[in-house]
């Protein structure tokens, strides 16, 4: 079926375990455009071409250019989807953190556990004969907890019809953006106070043994001790507020010429210890959240970004939700420990 021939309908938003573009994709497979012109493009770049939609750059058109037939006005939930997908995909720090993501089809997920002791997880000589140690794999007690982050896009098809759909996307993926920011602060509330079954982060303060030094002060010490409390695991991510960030960056360690060259030329933050230093509002200045992101956290997804696409494509925008829902689930407790300054 030549992809000019499809019959778009709203119907396509609703196919059981099928997003939109799948949809597509099932009807006009990008498989079948290798060595043409289309060479690269999926299905749903493949309408905005079949409807002249050009969605980006100078010359891009006004948002009333999907509503000039009811099928390319199918493809405007699509199209905010992508955009909002974008804003939440630029500089988003969840893939730094995050050990596995879990897509589901349901608002209720139950993970799995294996809560070993330091002599369990030996791997001891076997006699012959003799019985092999086990590993025991549980579910958690509790379900993980979804929440629904989103916002609702208010506008009339008269205030927006004239305007560039690349204008348009600016504000979309502010949106994105802004649900970014909530799933992270979310994350963080699970390293911090865990997923509700008995699992919240090892929390230790400077002065207070492990650790030495004096409350309120941070040197290079305390982040050496801080990688030896991993083991063992290993400490390769470090969230921090700006204000610590600062802090670790003034550090006589981190003045010295190579870490300074690798972040003036590359703009990428290393530590001494070899961690990627990460810095987000979302965590409380004065505390350090160390991970080892292989084995630290779960991010179980319920579908990705939902629009209400019957408002879009019948009452021409008015509201809309544009919402994603997700939540997180702490997989080894000693993955990630906090340090309070």
């Amino acid at each position: 079926m030549s992809y000019e021939s499809i019959r778009l309908e709203k119907g396509m938003y609703r196919e059981s375990g099928k997003s939109f573009s799948q949809v597509l994709e099932s009807l006009d497979p990008s498989e079948a455009y290798q060595g043409t012109a289309l060479e690269g493009t999926d299905a749903f770049q493949r309408q905005l071409k079949r409807f002249g939609i050009r969605a980006r750059g100078a010359g891009s058109d006004p948002v009333e250019k999907f509503f000039s037939t009811f099928e390319s006005a199918v493809l405007f939930p699509e199209f905010i989807s992508r955009v909002v997908r974008q804003g939440i995909d630029e500089k988003n720090i969840l893939p730094s953190i995050v050990a596995t993501v879990t897509n589901i089809d349901a608002m209720d997920y139950r993970s799995i556990y294996s809560d070993a002791m330091d002599d369990e997880k030996a791997l001891r000589f076997v006699s012959e004969g003799a019985s092999i140690p086990e590993t025991v794999i549980r579910s958690k007690e509790k379900l993980i907890t979804l929440r629904k982050r989103g916002r609702m896009l208010v506008a009339s098809y008269e205030a927006l019809r004239f305007q560039k759909l690349d204008m348009f996307s600016v504000m979309l993926r502010q949106i994105g953006s802004y649900i970014q920011q909530m799933q992270i602060a979310d994350a963080v509330d699970v390293i911090e106070c865990g997923d509700g079954n008995s699992n919240s982060a090892p929390a230790y303060s400077i002065g207070s043994a492990p650790f030495s030094g004096t409350s309120g002060t941070l040197d290079y010490d305390q982040l050496v001790e801080l990688w030896t409390v991993f083991h063992p695991y290993e400490l390769n991510t470090i969230l921090v507020a700006p204000a610590t960030m600062a802090t670790i960056l003034k550090l006589p360690e981190m003045q010295n010429p190579a870490a300074g060259l690798n972040f003036q030329g590359t703009g990428k933050i290393g530590t001494p210890l070899g961690a990627e230093l990460i810095c987000t509002n979302a965590v409380s200045s004065g505390m350090i959240f160390g991970l080892d992101r292989r084995y630290a956290l779960e991010m179980v997804q319920a579908g990705d970004v939902c629009v209400e696409y019957d408002k879009l494509i019948d009452r021409q925008l008015e509201r809309a939700a544009i919402t994603a829902i997700c939540g997180f689930g702490k997989i080894f407790t000693e993955a990630s420990n906090l340090l309070e300054i």
